[in-house]
């Protein structure tokens, strides 16, 4: 069996791949970075060796980070905040057929979770931002921004089901705050605006309570199946190079 180093998996085994940041929610500007997201399917035959592989890979491009499946659909589980945005990134720059069954689960992924996180993840930038304009008299205006943006995905999420990231009419309103035109003050009573209408929002979701577990388990187990029963060319048993040595023989 070859070995699979932490570069090839993401070249040979990436199943679903998008651009995210500022491009994805249409806040880019000419000096916007292109972030690259993207999930990977690790041979099943690697997780028979005592070395597992990756959870996780960062790069091997530039602003590029990778996810093993198993892991992606975890973390979409715990409706983890990146991970929901990337499966509904509207700049997708490939995708397989594996890839496009993932995106098909795009709903049993989402449930009334996402409060929860999505409001743990804003606490902790709001956090950051009020010790900036305490200690610099400022926030970091790009990260107000974005927190902006979060919270109006959130709550708009939770009111209608849809997670929408692209900002559409928004876009000119939070550059203005990234540009720091906008006073503190004012940046603050929108977020409390947009922290309570989430909250509000919470208890009439036609979000389920649940995300639909047992579904993402079944696409999971039929994809390591499927990849379990692809020949390694690399593979002696399967090659029949050892002739009569199968599973369970001496």
């Amino acid at each position: 069996m070859r070995t699979e180093t932490p570069e090839t998996l993401v070249r040979d085994h990436t199943v679903y791949s998008c651009v995210m940041g500022s491009r994805a929610f249409g806040l880019a500007t000419e000096d916007s970075d292109t972030d690259r997201r993207g999930v990977f399917l690790a041979p099943t035959a690697l997780y028979w060796r005592f070395e597992k592989p990756p959870t996780h890979v960062e790069g091997p491009g530039e602003e590029q980070f990778s996810w093993e499946l198993e892991r992606f659909c975890e973390l979409a589980l715990r409706a983890n905040p990146n991970i929901l945005e990337c499966l509904h990134s509207p700049l997708v720059e490939s995708v397989d057929d594996t890839g496009r069954e993932l995106l098909a689960l795009r709903e049993a992924f989402l449930s009334r979770r996402a409060y929860e996180t999505f409001t743990r993840y804003a606490h902790g930038q709001r956090r950051k931002l009020d010790a900036d304009v305490r200690t610099h008299g400022a926030p970091r205006w790009k990260h107000a921004m974005h927190l902006l943006r979060l919270l109006t995905s959130a709550r708009d999420l939770l009111r209608t089901g849809v997670l929408t990231i692209d900002v559409g009419d928004e876009r000119e309103s939070l550059l203005a705050v990234k540009r720091g035109e906008v006073p503190w003050p004012e940046v603050e009573a929108r977020m409390n605006l947009l922290a309570r209408e989430g909250e509000e929002a919470t208890r009439y979701s036609p979000l389920p309570e649940e995300p639909d577990r047992r579904r993402v388990e079944d696409f999971l187990i039929r994809t390591r199946r499927a990849s379990a029963l692809q020949p390694d060319p690399y593979d002696e048993v399967v090659q029949g190079v050892v002739p009569g040595r199968g599973v369970g023989k001496r």
